[in-house]
């Protein structure tokens, strides 16, 4: 691996080289069932929502949570042995060390370029200026963020990280307790760390199990390939329900907000990535042709550790040594989140303040750009962006009280935010590779890993 080869995304645009067999390009494209499942779901929701269909709404809502479910329960398994498996392989690279530190240098860069698109995106359009929203009766959320939150969600509660949650409801007959299975994904990425790290320092005698584990990582990913079959009909229930739900009478208070974060994510996806690719002398194309897959099913399903498989899967066709990419994909998905954890807290923010008459000075911005590089961290294998947003609110002082006002359009621009976050963690791992002359220097096996031949390397 210490090799040095040309780039699997050269500038030109060309295919990457590959010993790999390429195989049958599909004839409809795997991103097009999925625009088409978008299509599809938003004219369905739209008629539910015209209509008051509410038979149509509940079972796209059913549809739509059993598939993110369904990624969300394979991907726990799926991390802890893909990391005991590259934590065993990286013995073989040289440079782990130095990959590890420049990945997470390189998240906190482009996290700090983010927030400050975000806020020069929101002192550009003063989105809370523009809302027509009121601020009476307002409540703070019940879920919130603190600094000492990183602590306390890296130490295991248990093996899997898991935490069953219950709630009760007073019906006429009787109470019906309704009880919520949880995995937080940051304590299976120190699980899996360890359990690698712990098989390394036992030598031999650790061979089986990591054979064991090899077995079942090759299993976990022809399973999580059969449910990604099922992302165009995911995708149409969860749109469907969005718009069947929320629709724009919801939306247009917060109108200006809510384009504002369309904006800022589309500036940081199609204007910041592709000048990182650039001045890494890559090809711009390349990298969204192989990334496609995983945006849009981020975009859709709004979960970064349900897409978790795929973006494993993307980063490995782009060129990234399988052993590396196991390993920056899971800790991607925990702790770079530039569009939950820079964009929108950066653009909440201002809102907030404006909303309710708050004046921010040079200090507070400053503030915000150190909350969005260490708070994502901080808040990692929680709430996402309201966790986010509830630390970066009280950094500033500024009424929590406003987080429940934005939650009305939170599913909306969630799927920008979750989109922008899956770009944001193929794109590092690329970068870090590029720049320690890695890329491409193994066959890429992300078609025998998940054969998602939609975006082929040729395209």
């Amino acid at each position: 691996m210490s090799t040095s080869v040309e780039s699997t995304l050269p500038a030109d645009g060309s295919a990457p080289a590959s010993d790999a067999t390429p195989a049958k390009k599909q004839r409809f494209p795997f991103w097009a069932q999925v625009i088409l499942g978008l299509v599809v779901g938003a004219l369905l929701g739209f008629i539910a929502r015209q209509f008051s269909l509410d038979w149509l709404t509940e079972t796209l809502t059913i549809v739509g949570s059993s598939f993110v479910q369904l990624l969300k329960v394979v991907v726990v398994p799926l991390v802890l042995f893909a990391l005991v498996v590259s934590i065993t392989r990286l013995r073989q690279v040289t440079n782990a060390a130095r990959l590890a530190v420049q990945t997470l240098v390189w998240f906190a860069i482009t996290s700090l370029l983010s927030v400050v698109i975000g806020i020069a995106v929101g002192l550009l359009t003063n989105p809370g200026r523009r809302a027509s929203i009121s601020t009476e009766g307002a409540k703070a959320v019940s879920t919130q963020g603190g600094w000492l939150d990183f602590l306390t969600s890296i130490v295991p509660s248990n093996f899997l990280g898991a935490a069953v949650s219950s709630k009760g409801e007073v019906t006429d007959q009787a109470v019906q307790i309704t009880s919520t299975l949880s995995f937080n994904v940051l304590q299976i990425v120190v699980l899996g760390i360890a359990l690698g790290a712990a098989a390394l320092a036992v030598g031999a005698k650790a061979d089986p199990f990591i054979e064991f584990s090899e077995s079942v990582l090759e299993v976990l990913q022809k399973l999580v390939w059969w449910i990604i079959l099922l992302a165009p009909i995911g995708s149409a229930a969860l749109i469907g329900k969005a718009v069947a739900t929320y629709g724009w009478d919801l939306i247009a208070p917060l109108g200006v907000f809510t384009l504002d974060v369309y904006l800022g994510c589309a500036l940081v996806m199609f204007g910041l990535y592709p000048i990182l690719l650039k001045l890494h002398g890559l090809s711009v194309r390349q990298f969204f042709a192989g990334a496609w897959d995983a945006i849009t099913l981020a975009f859709v399903s709004r979960s970064s550790v349900g897409t978790l498989p795929l973006t494993r899967a993307a980063t490995i066709r782009l060129g990234v040594p399988s052993e590396y990419a196991s390993f920056a994909a899971p800790l991607g998905a925990t702790t770079k989140m530039d569009g939950c954890a820079a964009i929108y807290p950066a653009l909440a923010a201002i809102t907030v303040a404006q909303l309710f008459g708050v004046q921010l000075g040079i200090t507070d911005y400053l503030l915000i750009a150190f909350v969005s590089v260490v708070g994502s961290a901080a808040t990692a294998g929680l709430t996402g962006a309201i966790v986010m947003l509830t630390l970066t609110l009280s950094t500033l002082g500024l009424p929590l009280e406003g987080v429940g006002l934005l939650l009305a359009v939170d599913p909306i621009i969630d799927m920008a935010r979750t989109a922008t976050n899956v770009a944001g963690q193929i794109l590092v791992p690329v970068l870090v590779s590029a720049r320690n002359k890695i890329l491409g220097t193994e066959p890429s096996d992300a078609t025998e890993e998940l054969r998602v031949d939609a975006v082929p390397a040729t395209a």
